[in-house]
């Protein structure tokens, strides 16, 4: 064992509501220590960056009420039990919130964004050759609008990130972190120049 390992001596859900708990651990810390530490337990989500077959991206316009604003991004959502694989998550997502279907689906990175307060694993996805197929099938609580741009566009709004003043969000940046993940990471990966892996 790592000498910085805390010890779970205990474990129990204190809030649950749909699409995450609150759970306590009872740990004890590496000096002997012990103490309780609160974080969010969820599923594993993917993330769907969809190109269509003339480039563009495929974005979704969703009101999040956390931060009281609509907020541009791309789809995502929670593993379910019924998917067969992460990339079934995604070409399930990617059809539920925007009526797109995928021809090809390529793991891109996966990362735990807020691993300090959450247990979230988000596995970061690439599609092709996206048309629309049919119908949406939304939750009861997302209101969203979906829309595509071209790729360099949704680079520059990434890059651009919004006014520092979330009230005063700029037009035209782009704020979520999931987006922000995936864009840069698909352009380290394959922008600049570099051929795509295959």
């Amino acid at each position: 064992m790592d000498d910085l390992t805390w010890e779970t001596t205990d474990s129990a859900v204190d809030y649950t509501c749909p699409g995450f708990d609150v759970r306590r651990d009872e740990v004890r810390l590496p000096d002997g220590t012990e103490t309780d530490f609160h974080y969010v337990d969820e599923p594993a989500a993917v993330v769907v960056l969809p190109f269509t077959p003339d480039g563009d991206v495929v974005v979704i316009d969703e009101w999040r009420q956390a931060v009281g604003r609509v907020n541009r991004g791309l789809p995502a959502g929670s593993v379910e039990a019924a998917d067969a694989t992460l990339a079934a998550a995604a070409r399930r997502e990617l059809r539920e919130e925007t009526g797109y279907e995928a021809d090809t689906t390529t793991h891109l990175f996966s990362a735990e964004p807020t691993n300090g307060i959450a247990n979230s694993v988000h596995h970061y996805f690439v599609a092709r050759d996206c048309v629309p197929a049919g119908e949406r099938d939304l939750d009861f609580n997302e209101s969203i609008r979906v829309s595509t741009t071209d790729y360099e566009d949704l680079l520059a709004a990434v890059l651009d990130g919004g006014d520092a003043d979330p009230r005063t969000d700029r037009a035209g940046g782009v704020r979520d972190g999931r987006t922000v993940a995936a864009v840069t990471g698909y352009e380290l990966r394959h922008g600049a120049g570099r051929a795509p892996s295959p």
